[in-house]
């Protein structure tokens, strides 16, 4: 218990806020809405990105202390309060040429018309996060020296195709392509220039990495990332955007209050970062060894149902509870995995006895 101490002292605190936030706005009844609302949000925000525990712990699991404690410290900060807070605000600033104070009070004073800006955006923010979400799951799975493969022959030749050359750019620019046909004509420019950013920026985060390479040439950009470093850095805060921003526009769905919807994303931001340091300190991928495979899947979802969003509604329970689905298939994979090890090392050494 004592990795999710923080979050219960911030789930504390935030829900106190929210309280106060509705008492003065309403009174008793709409103190206990605001309560009720921020628990959903929270427990939606944690359904959503429980996969994206998962993949930073297999990350951070190979960082030293300083990267992991500035990732888990400074990273939570923001997380929440730059990806929850700030970057849709920036985006509606950019898309109704206001200044950041206005439109926070637009947000204050006009919870509708913010949400209108906000939503009417949704298809060049799906088309980044959703292709980089993307390329995430495509290197994890067209790797071909990856060993460990949850679904066998099936998965060992995928990871096979990983020898072709920038082979995850190609069937991500081929699927960014796909997908502007589900997208108005007016729309496919900014769509497709989001979705190359999103490509631009997974490369670039390659780059920075590549240039911290060691002097004598040796390890590659993912065993560089792996290590720790500003460029893993850059690529877990990307990570958690993608993932962070799906979840601010499925909020809206469920209350237009901008300060709840803070409050309640924080919440659910504070329990996945405990999550992600419980899976680190544990060694609970080591233990469980499907388990970030499951995760990788998930996401690979996740890019789909996002770039199928730019044009249909995809039910926010749905969306967290395929991610679920996938953690607790790939859970179970890896408990049947490690009986079947001990049983087939307990009989390895009944055999030895015997024939000494």
């Amino acid at each position: 218990m004592k990795h999710f101490r923080m979050s219960f002292l911030v789930t504390f605190i935030c829900l106190g806020v929210a309280a106060w936030w509705g008492y003065t706005h309403g009174g008793v009844p709409a103190m206990f809405a605001a309560l009720g609302i921020a628990v959903i949000l929270s427990i939606m925000e944690v359904s959503l990105s429980f996969d994206n525990a998962v993949v930073n712990a297999s990350v951070l699991k190979n960082w030293d202390k300083f990267w992991q404690n500035l990732f888990l410290g400074l990273g939570m900060i923001i997380a929440v309060f730059g990806m929850r807070l700030l970057f849709p605000l920036v985006i509606v600033a950019q898309a109704a040429d206001l200044g950041l104070m206005e439109v926070w009070t637009l947000a204050l004073n006009n919870p509708d018309q913010y949400s209108m800006h906000l939503t009417n955006h949704h298809a060049e923010v799906a088309a980044f996060g959703g292709i980089f979400l993307l390329l995430v799951f495509l290197n994890f799975i067209l790797d071909a020296e990856k060993e460990t493969h949850w679904l066998g022959r099936f998965e060992e030749k995928l990871g096979a195709l990983g020898k072709v050359s920038s082979i995850s750019v190609m069937v991500a620019l081929g699927t960014l392509m796909a997908s502007l046909t589900m997208i108005a004509e007016g729309q496919k420019l900014v769509v497709l220039t989001a979705g190359v950013w999103g490509i631009l920026t997974y490369v670039g985060v390659d780059v920075i990495s590549g240039l911290l390479e060691n002097d004598d040439g040796s390890g590659n950009v993912g065993d560089i990332v792996k290590r720790g470093g500003i460029g893993g850095f850059l690529y877990l805060e990307v990570l958690d955007a993608s993932f962070s921003f799906d979840g601010v526009i499925g909020a809206f769905a469920i209350t237009k209050d901008v300060v709840i919807i803070m409050l309640g994303l924080a919440i659910g931001a504070m329990f996945v970062r405990s999550m992600t340091v419980f899976l680190v300190r544990k060694g609970t991928l080591d233990e469980f060894v499907y388990l970030e495979h499951g995760a990788h899947y998930a996401i690979g979802i996740l890019a789909v149902i996002m770039l199928v969003s730019m044009k249909y509604h995809v039910p926010e329970l749905f969306t967290g509870l395929i991610g679920v689905a996938f953690i607790l298939a790939s859970l179970w994979s890896s408990v049947r995995y490690k009986r079947r090890m001990a049983l087939e090392e307990n009989t390895t050494s009944a055999l030895e006895s015997v024939k000494a």
